[in-house]
């Protein structure tokens, strides 16, 4: 039962989505992974949205350089674990909802046990080693995963639905991460953060995901926005074995 404050909480955008839409998000899991630029978008409007459970993974901590673009921190949570200062914050925008934090990588032994618990996977990382391991862990387990990556004026975006859509690998087999930070401006990861925002919202409604087998390239500095038809590949080694049946 959606009870009568959460009704008037989400007044918004319950003509859009229903009670039983509502009801839906409530009890949704979302496994966020990475909480610096793009996860400082995405996170607050899944809360503000009322996704019931809010899984955060990042094994980072706040620095000066990560306030231009990680706007869910402030000069206070400077030296801060990010995933224990966002939740924290989070939970101060909806106190109604379970946010759950944890400080590790993608390859801690225990992370495969989040990814098997979500309904949903949204990638907010910066690197593509780790991402290459989330992609995995999301197509193992049949588990959609909503993909963003940003760079200086520039993002891209993808949703992943395993046994339908290509997935990361079919789209960049081979990537090398560099060696040093990305150049970024701010606003660019607050867009691509909210176009993942609205696909892992589409995804726990049961809606099918715009971007799924379409990467969207988004171009800030010229205000462009391009899609492009993906292809999944029957040879992929991650997910080339899976099909429709799956």
């Amino acid at each position: 039962m959606v009870r009568e404050y959460t009704l008037e909480r989400y007044a918004r955008q319950l003509p859009l989505i229903g009670i039983d839409g509502q009801r839906k998000l409530l009890k949704s899991t979302a496994l966020v992974v990475g909480a610096g630029g793009l996860g400082s978008s995405v996170l607050p409007y899944l809360v503000a949205a009322g996704v019931g459970r809010i899984l955060i993974v990042d094994k980072g901590y706040v620095d000066l350089p990560d306030l231009n673009r990680q706007v869910l921190y402030s000069e206070d949570d400077l030296g801060k674990a990010k995933a224990i200062a966002a939740a924290e914050r989070l939970r101060r925008l909806n106190s109604s909802i379970s946010i759950v934090s944890y400080i590790m990588d993608v390859t801690d032994k225990h992370f495969e046990e989040l990814v098997m618990s979500a309904d949903v996977i949204v990638d907010c990382l910066d690197n593509w080693t780790a991402r290459f391991v989330l992609n995995e862990l999301a197509v193992k387990h049949l588990k959609p995963l909503v993909h963003a990556g940003v760079q200086e004026f520039y993002g891209q975006a993808t949703t992943v639905i395993p046994g339908q859509t290509p997935c990361l690998k079919c789209i960049v087999p081979k990537a090398s991460d560099r060696g040093e930070p990305i150049p970024i401006i701010g606003f660019t990861p607050a867009v691509l953060g909210s176009i993942e925002a609205s696909e892992v919202i589409k995804i726990l409604l049961g809606e099918k995901p715009a971007l799924a087998g379409i990467l969207l390239v988004v171009d800030l500095k010229n205000v462009e926005f391009s899609k492009i038809r993906i292809v999944k590949k029957s040879d992929c080694p991650v997910c080339g074995a899976y099909t429709s049946a799956s």
